[in-house]
């Protein structure tokens, strides 16, 4: 049980840690990581997750989100085409393997269903 704890800890830092690379750099999208920090933090310690909800980090980008009001449009476009980019760099290397093109396409068009779709759009100012 201690290991489990520990290892929700550690993967809970690592999501923390690229999650505020990904709020600076346009590139890497914050909001996964900062779910994987979320979810580890909850499960590891009580007080490492009051900490991490406390944060400007979580507030700015997952708080409406985990609240169940949904993301800006800006949040959403943002990592609709980082996923895009990321997933068309697989597509691309995937020249010899159709089925794997055919998988990552399906998972694509899955991924912006749901962006579209499934995640409720909200203004700026109603976090």
């Amino acid at each position: 049980m201690r290991l489990k704890k520990i290892l929700y800890v550690v993967l809970g830092c690592i999501g923390a840690a690229l999650g505020a690379l990904g709020a600076v750099l346009p590139l890497l999208p914050a909001f996964p990581f900062l779910l994987l920090a979320a979810f580890c933090f909850a499960r590891s310690s009580e007080k490492l997750n009051r900490w991490f909800t406390g944060t400007k980090l979580y507030k700015n980008n997952l708080e409406s989100y985990v609240k169940g009001k949904g993301m800006t449009r800006k949040t959403k476009i943002k990592i609709m085409v980082t996923v895009t980019l990321l997933m068309s760099v697989g597509f691309l290397m995937m020249d010899q393997v159709p089925v794997g093109r055919i998988v990552l396409a399906c998972v694509w068009i899955f991924h912006i269903l749901y962006f579209i779709l499934g995640v409720r759009t909200i203004k700026t100012d109603a976090r």
